[in-house]
């Protein structure tokens, strides 16, 4: 799965017909676009932007699979508010898509027991979700549970994989190690943008740093697939992109993504949403750098 950056042609304007081919993109290369995530500003946009979202994810997709995020916005001392999670997670399926649950401050500042009966609600509100454990260096309502909520999160039928962005492997081999004692098809996607080779452990992924090149990571996993080891050259390669550009302040790596795609001639600007952290044009040659090392890929 691959997250899709939200383009903007100008502040609060939305370029959605570079957004379109985007996700046209992303299904080409066979990978599943995740929109509305934090690489789309989920947590930024106003209701009627998320929703245009979905609508045109749906109609490009045309019947293929697409994951969505289910975003709640609160603040700290908020109860966990069931019937928006309910609201968000009907707008998704009602287009096609799958949600995918952010975490929230009435979510995570709970007690364990509350958390996982928390998902159980949510599981009656539709056949199939994704769940999302988010790093504090991501959002400050993020929470990466313990064992006993994830093994509780593997006992919910609807729930088939969750994503995990700690940036830590210890913390996701430990998931792993969890998901095949206790439920071997469960999906734990890494979010690990520091460290994409997971899938060389047993991860799947949601990764955002797949979006700055949908094409090269497809090609990366049908390497890795087939054991022809030219998967170690790129994916070092795309792993030397990934820790430019997901360094302090990590949110600001969006902004390296409409540098990064602007430079493929993939979108019309490098802006990025007007709240979002930004990044210093210095960036710019080296991220021109990285595109010529890629060209070994892009150009077979």
């Amino acid at each position: 799965m691959s997250a899709v950056l939200l383009p903007f042609l100008s502040a609060g304007e939305v370029d959605w017909n570079s957004f379109e081919q985007h996700v046209a993109r992303t299904l080409q290369a066979g990978l599943i676009p995740a929109v509305n995530m934090d690489t789309g500003y989920v947590n930024l946009l106003d209701s009627g932007t998320r929703l245009e979202v979905l609508r045109r994810t749906r109609s490009v997709a045309a019947g293929q699979s697409f994951v969505a995020g289910a975003f709640v916005g609160d603040v700290p001392g908020s109860g966990f508010d069931s019937g928006t999670y309910a609201s968000r997670m009907e707008e998704i399926q009602s287009q096609g898509g799958t949600p995918v649950i952010f975490q929230s401050y009435g979510l995570t500042r709970q007690s364990d027991d509350d958390i996982i009966r928390s998902y159980e609600v949510l599981a009656g509100y539709g056949d199939r979700f994704l769940g999302f454990e988010l790093g504090t260096m991501f959002a400050p309502f993020g929470q990466i549970y313990s064992e006993r909520v994830y093994r509780g999160l593997m006992s919910i039928p609807q729930c088939y994989g969750a994503k995990h962005s700690s940036l830590e492997r210890g913390l996701e081999w430990q998931r792993l190690v969890w998901r095949d004692e206790q439920r071997p098809d469960f999906l734990v996607l890494t979010g690990n943008d520091l460290a994409i080779d997971m899938v060389a452990w047993g991860s799947d992924y949601l990764l955002g740093l797949s979006s700055f090149a949908p094409d090269l990571f497809a090609k990366r996993d049908q390497y890795w697939m087939s054991g022809d080891s030219e998967f170690f050259q790129l994916n070092d390669v795309l792993q030397y992109l990934g820790f430019f550009a997901f360094r302090k302040p990590v949110p600001a790596y969006k902004h390296s993504a409409a540098m990064f795609l602007a430079r493929r001639g993939w979108i019309r600007t490098q802006l990025t949403h007007s709240s979002s952290p930004t990044r210093p044009e210095s960036d710019g040659p080296v991220l021109d750098d990285i595109l010529q090392q890629l060209q070994r890929w892009i150009q077979t």
